[in-house]
C-alpha cells in the first residue's frame, strides 16, 4: 500500500488540473471554439527568438562535455550572469555563489524549504497563494500558517505579526501574486522587513518569483532584495520565456542574508539530495545568451485587458491585476466560488474556485489563452450575469 498522505492527497487532487481536463472533456463535445477555458496558467506565447537562436546555436555547435555534469549549484558562467544582473537591479554586490541553478521554481522552493525547517516549523503563507506551497512545505516537515491580506490582497501587517510564533522559521511573499496579480510596493517590503527584523530570530522571506516580468500598465517590481535583508529569492522562466515545460530556475540569497553561508551551501546539497543534481546543462547555457529577452508582454497586457473587460461589463466584480497572468474576480450575491463555478461550467465557461488559493468568495481566470477564447466567452459572461440577476454594465 502507498503512504497513507499520499493516499490523502491523492483524493483530494488538484482542482486546476481537474479542471483543465473537463475543459479538455467538453472541448471534444462541443468543439474547442465553443468552450472557455481559463483554468490554467499555461503560457500560450512561444519563446522570444533570443532563445530559440541560442538553443540552435548550441545544438548545431556543440563542444566536448556540453551535457555532462558540473557542480550541483550549476555553470559558474550562467550563475555569475544572473548575479551581475540582479546587482544591477538591487543595487547591491551579488556574487556567483549566491545563485544555485535549479530545475524550475518548484524545485527552488523544495531545495530552500529542505534547508531551513525543522519537523513542526512555521511557515507564513499569504492568502491568496498557489496552492502548492502547502505541498512543499509539507514535503519537509512544516506547517503552513495561512494568513489573510486585506480586501486588496495587500499584507496585513498585524495579521502577519499575530501570526509569528517562536516556531516561524519563513515567510513566503509572491509579488506579483498568483492568483490576483497584485505587486508589493517598495514601502510594504520595506515595512515587512522592519517587522521580521523586530523579532527574536532569523525569519526568512522565500520570495516566489516567477512573474516578475510580466507587468503590466507601465508598473514596475520593486527589487526584493533592495528591501528586504534575509530574503532567498526563487525564480523560473517558465513565464517570462515561456518555458514551463523545461524547468529551469535558480536560488539566490542576499548578502545581506544572516545565515548567507550556512543557506548558500545547504541550497546546493538540497539540491543534490533531493534528486536534481543539477539544472538542465542545455538550458543554462540558452539562458546565459537570451537572459534579458522576455515574451511579448503587450500581447498579455491586451488580452488582460480584453478578459477584465469581459468580466466587469458583465456586471462582476474584480480587482484590476498589474502583473501575472489571472483575474482574480469576486463571486457575485453571496454565493461560494464552488457555486458561481458550477453556473460558469453551464455555459463552458471554466474557472478556478478561490478557495483552490485558500480565499474563498472568489475564482481565478487565467488570461495566457487565445484571444479567440477571451472574445468568445464575452456572451457566455453576459449570459451568467442575465442569469442570475446582475445588471450589465456596457453592451454586449
Amino acid at each position: 500500500m502507498i503512504a497513507k498522505r499520499m493516499i490523502t492527497k491523492l483524493e483530494g487532487g488538484s482542482l486546476i488540473r481537474k479542471m483543465f481536463e473537463e475543459g479538455n472533456r467538453l472541448k471534444a463535445i462541443y468543439g474547442a471554439d465553443k468552450v472557455f477555458d481559463f483554468s490554467i496558467g499555461n503560457p500560450d506565447l512561444e519563446p522570444p527568438k533570443e532563445v530559440t537562436d541560442a538553443l540552435i546555436e548550441l545544438a548545431s555547435n556543440p563542444t566536448p562535455g556540453m551535457h555532462g555534469y558540473m557542480s550541483n549549484s550549476g555553470y559558474e558562467s550562467t550563475r555569475a550572469i544572473i548575479a551581475k544582473k540582479r546587482s544591477e537591479e538591487s543595487g547591491l554586490d551579488i556574487k556567483a555563489d549566491a545563485v544555485c541553478m535549479t530545475v524550475g521554481a518548484a524545485a527552488a522552493m523544495n531545495d530552500v524549504l529542505h534547508s531551513l525547517l525543522d519537523d513542526g516549523d512555521e511557515v507564513i503563507v499569504l492568502a491568496p497563494y498557489f496552492m502548492e506551497y502547502n505541498n512543499y512545505i509539507d514535503n519537509h516537515g512544516g506547517k503552513v500558517v495561512s494568513v489573510s491580506t486585506d480586501d486588496n490582497f495587500m499584507p496585513d501587517f498585524d495579521a502577519i505579526a499575530a501570526a509569528i510564533t517562536a516556531k516561524t522559521k519563513a515567510i513566503i511573499i509572491n509579488s506579483p501574486n498568483n492568483p490576483s496579480g497584485v505587486i508589493y510596493s517598495a514601502e510594504q517590503l520595506t515595512k515587512l522587513n522592519e517587522l521580521l527584523k523586530a523579532q527574536d530570530h532569523v525569519i526568512q522571506v522565500i520570495s516566489d518569483e516567477p512573474y516578475i516580468d510580466l507587468v503590466y500598465d507601465g508598473m514596475e517590481v520593486p527589487a526584493v532584495l533592495k528591501y528586504i535583508d534575509n530574503v532567498v529569492i526563487c525564480f523560473s522562466w517558465s513565464k517570462s520565456l515561456s518555458l514551463p515545460g523545461e524547468r529551469i530556475g535558480y536560488t539566490l540569497v542576499s548578502p545581506k542574508n544572516e545565515d548567507y553561508a550556512d543557506l548558500t551551501g545547504a541550497i546546493v546539497l538540497s539540491n543534490r539530495i533531493l534528486g536534481s543534481v543539477n539544472a538542465p546543462a542545455i538550458w543554462q547555457k540558452v539562458i546565459e545568451k537570451s537572459l534579458y529577452a522576455k515574451v511579448d508582454v503587450a500581447n498579455y497586457e491586451y488580452r488582460r485587458n480584453l478578459l477584465y473587460g469581459n468580466i466587469i461589463d458583465a456586471g462582476f466584480d474584480s480587482v484590476k491585476p498589474n502583473g501575472a497572468l489571472y483575474v482574480f474576480m469576486k463571486t457575485p450575491n453571496g454565493m461560494t466560488d464552488a457555486e458561481f463555478a458550477a453556473v460558469c461550467a453551464k455555459y463552458n465557461l471554466l474557472l478556478v474556485p478561490g478557495a483552490s488559493f485558500s480565499r474563498a468568495g472568489y475564482c481565478r481566470l487565467a488570461f495566457c489563452v487565445s484571444e479567440a477564447t477571451i472574445k468568445g466567452s464575452r456572451q457566455a459572461f453576459f449570459a451568467i450575469a442575465e442569469e442570475l440577476g446582475i445588471a450589465h454594465k456596457a453592451e454586449l
